[in-house]
């Protein structure tokens, strides 16, 4: 709607799971770097939290673009509130693991399936991820232990497969209260908040690949921009996607710290009225 008067090829501020609007502050970068560390050194199990928009789901799908042929295939579960059972039913399909005839659909045939196919896929030279996304869920589902049994699928010695779960941060304190999963994690990463230095970066990072050929939002815009959204990335592009939008309408050339404030505070005030 904006994007012939901002002279954007696209809107930079929606959200996405395409990579090339991914920011590296310091916190992604250092992420990014040991979530590949673990499924390239085919370690068993990783953890990533942080708040809710924070930018997880793009991170996860920023790492899958990154890693190499002989990772795969490379799943995400995105809704783990299931049954043990259902789990390793969708489990299985997503991998692709071969079904049975006539198919059954218990627990055990869904672990049969899992052993074998996870073993071919490690004799063909691959390695497979398993990302489960909103992985603070788990606890509520009961599906932690279910994941801890599956991690002793091995191929000589070696896991089958690397578990990544990915979550807000009572992710944290689940674990902690099952030390079995726990223990099986090789590593703990934590998202933090853009500083104000990355929210200018990722505001031009954003609009950079919009191919934006000049600067829209002022030193004082981005500034504001960092206060009201304290560094959260999902809350940036929401402010900023609005300023956009009421600066067209409007005929700014520029978008000042005043549109944003505006644009804030009307949001704050359709949220106070539905509550």
């Amino acid at each position: 709607m904006y994007e012939e008067y901002w002279q954007l090829a696209t809107k930079p501020f929606e959200t996405t799971s395409d990579s090339r609007f991914f920011y590296q502050g310091e916190s992604q970068q250092a992420a990014i770097h040991k979530l590949r560390y673990a499924v390239e050194s085919r370690r068993t199990a990783a953890l990533l939290a942080g708040p809710s928009g924070i930018g997880k789901t793009l991170l996860c799908q920023t790492l899958s673009d990154q890693l190499g042929e002989g990772v795969g295939p490379f799943v995400r579960i995105v809704f783990p509130l299931m049954s043990s059972r259902d789990f390793l039913v969708y489990l299985a399909e997503e991998l692709g693991a071969p079904s049975c005839d006539p198919p059954q659909q218990t627990i055990e045939e869904s672990l049969r399936r899992l052993e074998f196919f996870l073993d071919e896929n490690a004799r063909a030279g691959k390695h497979a991820v398993v990302v489960v996304d909103e992985a603070h869920l788990l606890e509520d589902s009961g599906l932690l232990e279910t994941l801890r049994i599956l991690l002793n699928l091995q191929h000589q010695g070696l896991p089958a497969f690397t578990l990544l779960l990915i979550g807000q941060l009572p992710l944290l304190s689940a674990m902690n209260r099952y030390a079995a999963l726990d223990d099986r994690l090789d590593m703990k990463m934590m998202l933090k908040p853009f500083t104000l230095e990355e929210t200018s970066g990722y505001i031009n990072h954003r609009l950079q690949a919009a191919e934006a050929t000049r600067s829209i939002f002022s030193p004082t815009a981005v500034q504001m921009a960092h206060q009201l959204s304290q560094g959260i990335p999902r809350k940036i592009n929401r402010l900023c996607d609005l300023a956009l939008l009421v600066g067209s309408a409007t005929g700014q050339h520029t978008i000042e710290a005043e549109q944003l404030q505006s644009v804030s505070d009307e949001l704050l005030t359709v949220s106070s009225a539905a509550a």
